[in-house]
């Protein structure tokens, strides 16, 4: 089921993305007069899932969800219609246009992209705001996952800034750390200030280690509530105890009795736990699993920072929360093209883009993906590649600037090279995920 929720989300969000994309093309080719003879919602090789025609533009679902396209008449483009630019231009055509006119129409897509985010964006902080965990107020410290550790840091230490620099919000450190190729991280340990120094190349091992978790906010053993069969309830442990030890051990944050829980697989074991102002003992069996069936929740250990927005207030954070939202994903583009970081090995296809997606509907959380999508969607089709929007841009400009336009010959050529490159950047992508899923 987690699956299918999963799907669900990454083709409906996709499905926004590609109509909002190609209607940018559409409106602002309707704008210059320019007839669009189809509008499609994926692609649709052989036959169309449905069609209908409405003055000249034919729109219709397609069958193969891997984007979606307008054809704009006189135009080279993924149909490779050479017959149709075989005849004389005509005054309505793609072709026939002044550059200018075919630069706004090949901009509209990407532009479109940006506006649907900032309105996705605005939208989200009039309706929930915005909420975040305060840096100082991780009271505990963090937990370390091994590469984290191997990174230099501990469990418990309290991080201060990252380059010298304070993160207001602890979710956003692993991101610092990650897409401004952190050199240091200044933490409390033990009470004392401590310089954590990232190791010469390491950037490397935290892309391909793949978990946004290598820290996360430490927090004690507190039961918010049990699964079917608890063993735990069973024993007679009820909601908001604290759970302290096992026989004796003693536990003081949940990160340590997870860790030290599954040596007594099949085991019966005394469980310390505090009740208001009483240490109670409780014999659990714990089963084969490993698990007594009891879990805790982060949001009562800790005092989030909420900020609520009127219509008015939320447009101009909207455009800011865009804009770094750009600057973010220009910085993992960077990283993309680093040989010395190699962060090309994880690039994920399908699979990964639906993965980031939560395993229960949240519209929070689906609208914020596709707020995110959206500016990756408008940033990729603006790169400077044949048979994506920047292809086009590209040879406009140089059009614009020379004052010779290309013959139809050489961008047909390149729409095929770029159809090739796509291809196999598509195959590439998915083929890490399938890899991945075997390793």
């Amino acid at each position: 089921m987690e699956i299918l929720i999963k799907a669900a989300q990454l083709l409906l969000s996709l499905s926004i993305l590609v109509i909002f994309h190609e209607f940018g093309h559409f409106i602002t080719a309707k704008m210059f007069k320019t007839r669009v003879e189809k509008f499609y919602l994926f692609f649709n090789p052989w036959f169309s899932l449905f069609k209908f025609k409405k003055g000249e533009t034919e729109y219709g679902l397609g069958w193969l969800p891997l984007g979606g396209y307008v054809k704009i008449s006189g135009m080279i483009d993924e149909s490779m219609d050479k017959e149709q630019m075989q005849l004389p231009p005509q005054p309505w055509e793609f072709r026939s246009k002044p550059s200018w006119q075919r630069l706004i129409i090949m901009l509209g897509g990407v532009t479109v992209n940006i506006l649907l985010a900032i309105a996705i964006y605005i939208g989200m902080l009039w309706v929930w705001g915005e909420q975040y965990l305060p840096t100082s107020q991780v009271k505990y410290g963090i937990v370390a996952d091994s590469v984290a550790q191997e990174m230099g840091l501990r469990n418990g230490d309290k991080i201060l800034s990252v380059d010298n620099q304070p993160v207001e919000d602890f979710f956003k450190i692993p991101g610092r750390i990650i897409l401004e190729n952190a050199r240091t991280i200044e933490v409390e340990r033990d009470g004392k200030p401590t310089t954590v120094q990232i190791p010469e190349g390491f950037l490397a091992k935290l892309l391909k280690h793949q978990s946004p978790d290598f820290i996360n906010a430490r927090m004690q053993f507190i039961v918010e509530g049990f699964s079917k069969g608890s063993a735990a309830e069973a024993a007679g442990m009820k909601k908001g105890d604290r759970i302290i030890g096992i026989n004796d051990s003693l536990v003081a944050y949940f990160d340590e009795f997870r860790a030290l829980l599954p040596q007594y697989k099949s085991k019966e074991v005394s469980l310390k736990a505090i009740r208001e102002n009483d240490t109670l003992a409780f014999n659990v069996k714990v089963p084969e699993t490993g698990l007594i069936g009891a879990y805790t929740n982060p949001a009562g250990q800790f005092q989030f920072s909420e900020k609520d927005y009127t219509f008015l207030a939320a447009i101009p954070a909207g455009f800011n929360k865009t804009w770094k939202g750009v600057g973010n994903y220009l910085k993992q583009l960077k990283l993309l093209f680093s040989p010395e970081v190699k962060a090309y090995e994880s690039v994920g296809g399908f699979i990964t883009i639906g993965n980031i997606f939560p395993s229960t509907w949240d519209w929070a959380a689906f609208w914020g993906l596709t707020a995110f999508l959206s500016i990756m969607l408008a940033i990729l089709n603006v790169l400077p590649i044949p048979a994506l929007d920047g292809g086009h841009v590209m040879f406009l400009l140089y059009e614009m600037i020379t004052g010779r336009k290309p013959s139809d010959k050489f961008l047909e050529n390149a729409q095929i090279v770029g159809m090739i490159l796509l291809f196999g950047l598509l195959i590439f992508a998915n083929g890490n995920d399938i890899v991945k899923l075997f390793r």
